[in-house]
């Protein structure tokens, strides 16, 4: 709530059809819920691309937390392991928007400067961690597809296995740092 959202449309690029992200100031997610048990959980492969990086954007700090992309993976689990902090998160959450937030949230992200394969905990709540997967301008304007292991990435990032995985979800954000973004989304896939 009080969010301006981000825009998001269907569109073709480079012969491809895609999914367009417009962030002015902004900030929304186009999620999918699933349910997907730990045992089942395998590969996830996606891509992207982007114009230009957010100026000022560093997700380590809670004033300047902006991507121009995010792959959001929301995972179930064990909620009376909450700290006192991340329990108040979760009610305040299920006050604001109906739902309480997940027990894990793992984003596979772009950053500003931060190396490739780092994790960055958000600044708000340990119970959302990113994984750097592209870093810097040397990639703009070309379509980049990754693979990832779930498991093993949930793993790296929680140092605990994974719960059931029940959403995903794609976000651009420029709401912290009042910048601009563009950015395009191809096929997402759970194999």
């Amino acid at each position: 709530p009080g969010k301006v959202a981000t825009q998001y449309s269907v569109v073709r690029v480079s012969n491809r059809s895609a999914l367009q992200a417009n962030a002015q100031s902004s900030a929304s997610m186009l999620r999918k819920d699933l349910h997907i048990e730990p045992a089942q959980l395998g590969v996830l492969s996606f891509s992207w691309q982007i114009k230009k990086l957010i100026d000022g954007a560093d997700m380590a700090q809670r004033d300047h937390d902006d991507s121009p992309v995010r792959l959001v993976l929301a995972f179930d689990g064990d909620r009376s392991q909450f700290s006192a902090k991340n329990a108040m998160l979760s009610e305040l959450s299920r006050a604001l928007t109906g739902e309480e937030m997940p027990y894990a949230t793992l984003m596979y992200v772009w950053s500003n400067q931060l190396p490739v394969g780092t994790v960055i905990i958000n600044p708000r709540t340990d119970r959302i961690r990113k994984i750097v997967v592209e870093s810097g301008p040397q990639r703009l304007k070309q379509w980049l597809r990754y693979e990832r292991q779930i498991r093993a990435d949930f793993e790296k990032a929680f140092g605990e296995p994974p719960g059931p995985l029940t959403g995903l979800a794609i976000m651009t954000d420029t709401d912290n740092t009042q910048g601009q973004a563009r950015a395009w989304y191809g096929d997402i896939r759970l194999d």
